[in-house]
C-alpha cells in the first residue's frame, strides 16, 4: 500500500478541479495546469478532496498511485502559491540581465549567453541572485537546472552558478613542500 497515495489532497477555496477524457485540469488564482491521467489510476473528487485510486493491484499501478497523488498536490500548490528557485552567481566581472523574454548571461566566456525564458516562467535578477518563479514545479526546476548548467560551481575558487541553499565543498589548492 502506498502511504502517500492513500492520503487525500485537500482542495483549498478558489481552486477548481475537473476531470474529463483522461485529463485533470486545476484552475486557481495564479493560472491553470493540466495533466494527462494514466489509465491504471482513477481520480475521485468529493467533499473538497481529491483521491487517487489504483485500478489494478500491480507494482506499476501502485507506483503510479503515489506519483499522481503528489503531482496533483503540486499542481494545487502551484496555482495557489507558485514555486520559486533562487540561484546565486559568483565570478569577477560576471553580469546577468533580463531583456524582454531573454536572460543575458556574461559568465567569463568570449561571448554572452542568451537564454530564451520559457512561457510560464518569470525570472528576476537582483545583485547576484537569479530568481526563477512559476506555477509548474517541474518547469521551474528544469529552468533553474538549465541556467545552473551554463557555469557549474567549481570547488577551488567558488566561481559558478549555484542554488542559493547549495553548499559547495571547497578544496585546497596544490601545496608546495617547503625546503
Amino acid at each position: 500500500m502506498s502511504r502517500i497515495g492513500k492520503q487525500p489532497v485537500n482542495i483549498p477555496s478558489g481552486v477548481e478541479i475537473t476531470v474529463a477524457d483522461g485529463k485533470i485540469v486545476v484552475k486557481g488564482p495564479k493560472g491553470s495546469l493540466d495533466l494527462d491521467v494514466h489509465p491504471l489510476v482513477s481520480i475521485d473528487i468529493s467533499d473538497n478532496e481529491v483521491k487517487v485510486i489504483p485500478k489494478e493491484d500491480t507494482k506499476f499501478a501502485r507506483s503510479l498511485w503515489g506519483t499522481y497523488q503528489r503531482l496533483i498536490s503540486n499542481m494545487i500548490i502551484g496555482v495557489t502559491n507558485g514555486f520559486t528557485k533562487e540561484l546565486e552567481y559568483n565570478g569577477i566581472g560576471w553580469r546577468v540581465d533580463v531583456k524582454g523574454r531573454k536572460l543575458i548571461l556574461n559568465l567569463g566566456y568570449s561571448h554572452p549567453i542568451e537564454y530564451k525564458i520559457p512561457d510560464g516562467i518569470d525570472i528576476t535578477v537582483d545583485k547576484n541572485i537569479i530568481t526563477v518563479s512559476g506555477i509548474d514545479k517541474q518547469l521551474v526546476g528544469q529552468t533553474a537546472a538549465k541556467i545552473r548548467s551554463f557555469r557549474k560551481p567549481e570547488p577551488y575558487k567558488g566561481k559558478g552558478i549555484k542554488y542559493k541553499d547549495e553548499v559547495i565543498i571547497r578544496k585546497a589548492t596544490k601545496q608546495v613542500k617547503g625546503a
